[in-house]
């Protein structure tokens, strides 16, 4: 047995921080302290602290289970995948190959998301293909393609933050999303510059700011325009970077001219002399940022919101200089990655367009496939699941609990039952995985190698540092195996190999030339240990849309050219990747939620997170020490809104919206808008946030509205005890 460190990577957030895994002597492993990785710094949540405990026999499955007789039973994996096989090929022979569907996971490594892209449109030949990374970051790079020609989450390393003027962070809680993260905003703040926080809550990270601005849940798109309105009426634009470095300034300056500072307030709340402070605080210093994240991007006008913060950044040249620009802090661990290889309805490796006959023929040739054969867009994540049982009739889900995680959650549980058939390959009985009639028992992160790509756009080797317990497989078998079963060559260069690297290296070729292009990239190079930012090519020339990096180290990797491309930290720099260099303004206005309060529904829902939890909870809630500090669903509100409800802090209230009911323990805090709720969706059951939430969708992103429901509050009694 192994019993020196392994450097490897949390197998949660977006941070993707570096850690040591030791084998510990009674099996499983012991987390240390990496301060040599750049992100983190040797700095863990508790979460990752607490990440071993998953790969424990009592908690993770070890075994294949088939439903018989309505129970889900231990059997063998030759079974277990020619059922599978058998329930995707009677759906594909009955009704067609889009009767198949594919849901993945942004927590899926880029070499697992690849693959299973590649098996959705080569082996099935199916278009109905999404993830659930299309619920986290989708609004801000519909908006980012659409400005600045390219999609990366941060544009620049994380390490800029604390060297800027300013930041704008809007509707991200750092200090319980991504704790280790918070530090970047500690460090700005000792080095002079200033914070401004928009959230409707005044949470942990809102308590750093020097300005908190709480706007009405919905409306961040009225506020982004108030402050450019404000900036062209106080003359603070920067004239000289809009004519030289982009187009389409008039339309959104004539757009944001209608959204007068009063105007804004009532749509808002915010008052006029906050907006004028934060504009003040935002132009003062020589450079600013602005970073978005679920709060305006989780609704269903995600795309325009994003676009009007950009159009911010625009419009005073805080973007493509140096230690200023927009960016959005993904979510999910490999969120980033696993959207750019073929995970996205509309995408193929290397964030290429599905639509494009020159993408379609470079990653056909690859693949070894006709152009012709691969289908066209499929469904977007929640279109898909509410196909379910219709359209499409059997479905292979990987890493992804939408039982949990999808909203209007007890619909999509609905039409998974309504399906002939569902597979799903996890590493926990999740409440979907419940639902199965196939259930597959996959390696866990700290028992396979794979990359991921972190919010930076920093691509990280995860390294195993275990050996999986027997009856466990990598989906990567998953995927040869259903390969072999359903007629497609496996174990081939064109086929579908086990090895990561082996899948790694056709990646590599698949991405080359492409947006996100990983093509100078190597295992050899990442085994180094800070990871190489995309876009990477395999030639020595600087992208010239970006400022290149240092090289990590003068040996030549092995696979590489004489000269490596370094990798590029910084985008934009010269150039945005458009096709005539400028950054587009984008002219969007105001409009409503998709569901305004009424007076039967007259309260606000907004939902999140909790530090102790991460996502659907399939994971967390299996550690005793994070139940322990989060055990259970709440309803947050302000005394006044619990004095008119007749509740106290502790009653159990029911929250109903015109999707459904649940119940939870209020929590009674002045941090939160007296018009507002917030309910946490890390649980199942009776406290299901997302049994409430309106599917509502982005017309672009197809975001749906996760972030604004209109609600009701009644009382119910006592609390119910924690389960």
């Amino acid at each position: 047995m192994q019993t020196s460190a392994t450097p490897t990577h949390c197998p949660y957030c977006a941070l993707q921080c570096g850690m040591n895994l030791t084998p510990a002597p009674g099996g499983g492993a012991e987390v240390s302290e990496r301060a040599d990785f750049p992100v983190n710094r040797g700095a863990l949540c508790g979460k990752g602290r607490t990440a071993p405990a998953l790969l424990a026999p009592g908690v993770r499955l070890t075994s294949p289970l088939v439903r018989r007789a309505g129970v889900l039973e231990p059997a063998g994996w030759d079974e277990a995948l020619d059922r599978i096989a058998e329930g995707l090929s009677q759906a594909r022979a009955g009704y067609g190959p889009d009767a198949c569907g594919v849901f993945g996971g942004g927590g899926l490594t880029n070499e697992k998301a690849y693959a299973l892209g590649k098996f959705a449109r080569v082996v099935l030949g199916t278009s109905q293909i999404d993830y659930n990374g299309r619920f986290c970051m989708s609004s801000a790079a519909a908006g980012g393609i659409r400005a600045f020609g390219l999609d990366r989450g941060l544009p620049f390393p994380l390490a800029d933050i604390p060297r800027t003027g300013c930041v704008i962070l809007v509707g991200s809680n750092l200090a319980e999303t991504m704790p280790p993260a918070l530090r970047y905003l500690t460090e700005l703040k000792e080095n002079g510059g200033t914070l401004i926080v928009i959230d409707p809550r005044r949470t942990r990270t809102a308590e750093q700011a020097d300005l908190h601005l709480a706007p009405r849940p919905g409306t961040d798109l009225a506020l982004a325009l108030g402050l450019l309105h404000l900036v062209v009426a106080e003359g603070r634009t920067d004239d000289a970077f809009i004519d030289a470095r982009t187009s389409g300034w008039e339309e959104a300056r004539a757009a944001a001219m209608a959204h007068w500072p009063e105007y804004v307030e009532r749509i808002t709340g915010v008052p006029v002399p906050l907006l004028r402070e934060a504009v003040r605080l935002f132009c003062a210093p020589p450079n600013a940022m602005v970073l978005t994240a679920r709060g305006p991007e989780q609704q269903a006008k995600g795309t325009d919101t994003v676009s009007a913060w950009i159009n911010l950044c625009l419009a005073t040249g805080r973007a493509g200089r140096p230690l200023s620009g927009y960016g959005c802090l993904t979510g999910q661990g490999n969120g980033q990655g696993g959207r750019e290889h073929g995970q996205k309805a509309d995408q193929l490796p290397g964030y290429r367009k599905l639509t494009d006959p020159a993408a379609r023929r470079h990653v056909a040739e690859v693949w070894g496939v006709d152009p012709d054969t691969l289908p066209g867009p499929g469904r977007s994540a929640y279109e898909l699941l509410d196909a379910l049982g219709t359209d499409i009739r059997a479905l292979l889900l990987m890493g992804s609990n939408p039982v949990v995680s999808a909203p209007r959650a007890a619909h999509v549980e609905e039409r998974l039952r309504a399906l002939d058939f569902l597979a799903v390959a996890d590493v926990v009985l999740s409440e979907t995985a419940g639902l199965a009639d196939v259930v597959l028992p996959v390696t866990q992160w700290a028992e396979e190698t794979g990359t991921t790509t972190n919010l930076e756009g920093r691509v990280l080797l995860r390294r195993r540092a275990l050996t999986p317990p027997p009856g466990v497989r990598s989906d990567l078998e998953v995927l040869h195996g259903l390969a072999d079963r359903l007629g497609a060559e496996s174990g081939s260069a064109k086929g579908f190999p086990t090895d990561p690297e082996e899948v790694f290296e056709e990646l590599r070729r698949a991405s080359a030339g492409g947006p996100a292009d990983y093509s100078g990239i190597t295992y050899g190079r990442l085994a180094r240990g800070e990871g190489v930012f995309w876009p990477c090519p395999t030639t020595g020339a600087a992208d010239t849309r970006a400022e290149p990096a240092e090289p990590t180290g003068s040996a030549t990797p092995t696979g590489s050219p004489a000269t490596p491309h370094p990798g590029t930290p910084r985008l934009f720099l010269d150039r945005f990747a458009t096709e005539d260099g400028r950054a587009r303004f984008v002219a969007v206005s105001h409009r409503a939620v998709a569901e305004e309060p009424d007076a039967e529904y007259p309260v606000l829902l907004t939902t999140g997170r909790v530090v102790a939890q991460y996502q659907s909870g399939a994971q967390t809630r299996r550690v005793a020490e994070l139940n322990a500090a989060a055990p259970g669903p709440f309803v947050e509100m302000h005394p006044r809104l619990a004095e008119r409800l007749g509740a106290a802090d502790g009653d159990t209230v029911a929250v109903v919206s015109r999707r459904g009911r649940v119940v939870a323990p209020a929590r009674v805090t002045s941090t939160i808008r007296p018009d507002t709720v917030f309910m946490p969706f890390h649980w199942p059951g009776e406290g299901r946030a997302n049994t409430l939430t309106n599917p509502a969708l982005d017309p672009t992103s197809r975001m749906p509205e996760f972030k604004a429901c209109a609600v009701r509050l009644e009382t119910v009694g006592e609390a119910p005890a924690t389960r």
